[in-house]
């Protein structure tokens, strides 16, 4: 059977504006130019996967029917554009191997979607984002929007100002990679 290929995103601070704990969905906000950005992205072929950290849940900051009105808000507002959410609920002091960075929700991902991790991308806001991309064998791209904005990235790194300019990224090395 063929494999897909996929981009996983980091929800929020990455696709939408970051919230400290959202936990209203009156307060989602998907950034100007995403729900286009992901349309592009499918009808070439890929697979839109989140893989976020809610450690809300865990600090009893966000209830889970919370979780789901704000996650149902952001999935009406990026139009139907996601293929896939996988979430982790675990507190940082207490992570599963599913919590970034370690690769567990795109594992899952990848043999429920049959996903070819060594041709798929992770985005994110954050550095763990890029090293959970990493150890699933993805490539990563950090965005300067929610918390890259104040994160130095390390040599090697790609970084693109936000999810929008991250997906014209991975569009044109595609389109790169298929003209050679």
């Amino acid at each position: 059977m063929d494999k897909h290929r996929a981009v996983f995103f980091d929800r929020d601070g990455t696709l939408m504006e970051e919230v400290d704990y959202c936990n209203d969905p009156g307060r989602v906000q998907v950034f100007p130019g995403v729900r286009d950005a992901l349309c592009r992205l499918r009808k070439a072929g890929w697979l839109a996967i989140v893989a976020t950290n809610q450690s809300g849940l865990a600090r009893g900051r966000i209830t889970p029917a919370q979780y789901a009105a704000v996650h149902a808000e952001f999935l009406r507002q990026t139009g139907g554009e996601i293929d896939g959410t996988y979430f982790c609920p675990d507190h940082p002091d207490r992570p599963s191997p599913r919590r970034k960075p370690s690769p567990g929700m795109l594992l899952e991902a990848a043999g429920d979607f049959r996903i070819d991790l060594a041709a798929s991308w992770m985005i994110g806001d954050k550095l763990l984002d890029v090293e959970c991309g990493r150890r699933a064998g993805c490539r990563s791209i950090l965005v300067q929007t929610g918390y890259g904005i104040d994160t130095e990235p390390p040599d090697g790194v790609e970084v693109a100002s936000d999810v929008v300019f991250a997906i014209q990224k991975i569009l044109t090395v595609e389109a790169q990679d298929r003209g050679r």
